[in-house]
């Protein structure tokens, strides 16, 4: 859902009229509105910019092979022959392509050699042939989590954080925006040697409550409806969406909602060894009066609801709060129900 993002939306096009030189790591909650925040800003690129956009949940990558089929998409196979018919199918795209047109040839070799860096040098030459024909080429790889763990040769994120320096940082070719839900990702980018000083930060949030309120009473809610609405969920773009598909029951279904979450996180808590267990009690007690608590590090309590989705780690301020207010919500019930 897209809804009044336009200081976000400034501050990234204010980004992409001047020379890549950080890797732009795009990230926040869950369901805060990463992704069409992207959508939306591809959209009100320049005529003269052109997004390579890459999702890497759109299917499961547990293999080299796999991330090759969508950093090259399956849409452009036998497409092409040589760079020039990639460029040009480039350039008639639009503002927008999902993946790199590669000639078959090269790709089945990229494929084959299992060697990160052919990949990486081929997508460099198609830039420079992008750039030479007007266009300002933009990587967006949304979701990149997904492929923390996997090794090629090595560890295919470090080789990724390479090439992403190399488009910005040293040859200034392209702005590179990275996606991502996972603040336990985003915590490790955020203490990663070898991207200090070569990556910024951009926290996308749920909505402010005047904001969410707003939406809310532009598609038909009364105002006390909107004050309920907020009090469950607060501003996650995806319940407020939600929620106009419910009004003839609004109460209801928020409460349905509220106790589907706790019912959720009970079930993981009461998994737990007895140890593990009173430590995330401990630390969900740290939000029974206030919102969010600054920590230190990533305990094994804090991982445990991190990994979970219940608790949201911002590196920058180091802060821990729930990933929305149903989570806040969710646990306060709990706390009631355990005591």
């Amino acid at each position: 859902m897209f809804f009044n993002r336009e200081r976000e939306l400034e501050k990234l096009l204010r980004l992409v009229s001047t020379e890549p030189n950080l890797i732009t790591f795009v990230y926040g909650p869950i369901n805060s509105g990463k992704t069409a925040l992207m959508m939306e800003f591809i959209k009100k690129l320049p005529d003269d910019h052109i997004a390579f956009y890459i999702n890497l949940r759109r299917t499961p990558i547990t293999s080299y092979s796999d991330f090759v089929d969508v950093l090259f998409s399956v849409e452009f196979r036998n497409k092409v022959k040589t760079l020039k018919e990639a460029v040009s199918l480039v350039l008639s795209a639009g503002k927008e392509t999902f993946g790199f047109p590669v000639p078959t040839e090269l790709l089945a070799r990229i494929t084959k050699e299992k060697k990160p860096k052919n990949a990486f040098a081929y997508i460099v030459t198609l830039m420079e042939e992008v750039r030479k024909a007007g266009k300002r080429p933009i990587l967006i790889l949304d979701e990149l989590q997904v492929i923390g763990d996997l090794k090629v040769d090595g560890s295919l994120i470090y080789e990724l954080f390479n090439f992403f320096i190399h488009l910005t940082k040293e040859s200034h070719l392209s702005h590179v925006f990275v996606v991502t839900s996972d603040s336990l990702f985003i915590e490790r980018v955020y203490s990663e040697a070898m991207l200090q000083g070569r990556a910024e930060y951009f926290l996308v949030d749920d909505f402010k409550r005047e904001t969410a309120l707003r939406f809310l009473k532009n598609n038909g809610l009364s105002d006390d409806e909107a004050e309920l609405v907020w009090n469950y969920f607060g501003g996650k773009p995806v319940y407020l969406a939600e929620t106009i598909k419910h009004r003839d029951e609004l109460k209801e279904w928020c409460e349905r909602m509220l106790k589907l979450r706790t019912s959720q996180i009970l079930d993981e808590l009461y998994a737990l060894e007895k140890e593990l267990f009173e430590k995330v009690v401990k630390l969900f007690f740290a939000f029974e009066k206030q919102e969010s608590v600054p920590y230190r590090s990533l305990s094994e309590e804090i991982l445990w609801a991190v990994k979970r989705n219940i608790l949201f780690a911002e590196p920058v301020d180091r802060v821990l709060r729930p990933q929305g207010r149903l989570e806040l919500l969710a646990i306060k019930r709990i706390l009631d129900i355990i005591e």
